[in-house]
């Protein structure tokens, strides 16, 4: 075949720095359109099943240590898994697990990311209209061995259960996570790279992510006026434990190009306009 007409098909590529040829793609594949895409408009439990189809294979040992009122798992087929189902209302911290190292195949983490429950007065979730959330999450105490306030609370139990989640995980296994963006005292946090930095600072390796956008529309009452953009989407993130140097190199920090810059909180200077440059 001359060479203009050769195809990706056709690469040879070395394996194991072998001598050994193979094929990366293979003319028995198929053209096809059903593919796991990355943003879902619909439920949970519309999504988590591909999920899992697509980064847990079958017959994985998966411990749900937030399983909630099991919302993830409605869709589910069972039978493809072992699944150990914990949350603070079996008695079982997310952050204390009563596993072995090295002994699960997947972790999925899904903390309450409201404020609220992490608030060490009387306001935290759980009372009132947010009685529906502790059925659900909590056992109405604020966790403990938690330092931060308001939105860093929240990212410190997500690092804190992730931490666990590495010790309990197999090498290569798998941590699913979910997460939403918030506005916390005024400021725009982006908890789901917040959480994917803090990941890579412990050697996960960002696999992949979903995006989940609800079908209802929010509402607010008593607005004066909007200064965000209302989130109405939230995220499933999913990492590998035990990442090669090339994954965890995936993140990629400019300090090089920052260089002082990185570290400066001055106002920047103005330009100087062309006729006055020297």
């Amino acid at each position: 075949m001359p060479k203009a007409q050769m195809s990706l098909l056709d690469v040879a590529v070395p394996v194991n720095g072998s001598g050994d040829k193979k094929r990366r793609k293979s003319p028995d594949g198929e053209t096809t359109t059903n593919l796991v895409v990355s943003s879902h408009l619909g439920e949970n439990a519309d999504l988590f099943p591909q999920i899992l189809a697509l980064h847990v294979p079958q017959g994985a040992k998966i411990a749900d240590v937030t399983y909630g009122k099991g919302v993830f798992w409605r869709k589910v087929d069972l039978d493809n898994y072992t699944l150990l189902a914990t949350d603070l209302k079996t008695g079982v911290d997310c952050r204390s697990l009563p596993y072995a190292d090295n002994e699960l195949d997947c972790v999925v983490l899904d903390p309450p990311y409201m404020e609220g429950l992490y608030r060490d007065d009387e306001s935290f979730a759980g009372q009132g209209t947010h009685e529906s959330f502790q059925d659900s999450y909590s056992n109405g105490q604020r966790p403990q061995e938690i330092t931060g306030k308001w939105h860093d609370a929240v990212l410190e139990m997500y690092v804190q259960a992730a931490i666990e989640a590495k010790r309990v995980l197999k090498q290569g296994g798998i941590l699913i996570v979910k997460c939403q963006d918030e506005v916390s005292a005024g400021i725009q946090r982006l908890t789901h790279v917040e959480i994917i930095m803090n990941m890579h600072l412990l050697g996960f390796y960002a696999k992949d992510l979903f995006v989940l956008t609800r079908l209802n529309r929010p509402g607010v009452t008593r607005m004066l006026k909007q200064l965000h953009a209302r989130k109405n989407h939230s995220y499933f993130l999913v990492f590998v434990k035990g990442a090669t140097r090339s994954q965890l190199a995936s993140i990629a920090m400019m300090r090089h190009l920052a260089g002082d810059q990185a570290t400066q909180t001055d106002r920047p200077r103005k330009a100087v306009p062309a006729d006055k440059q020297s």
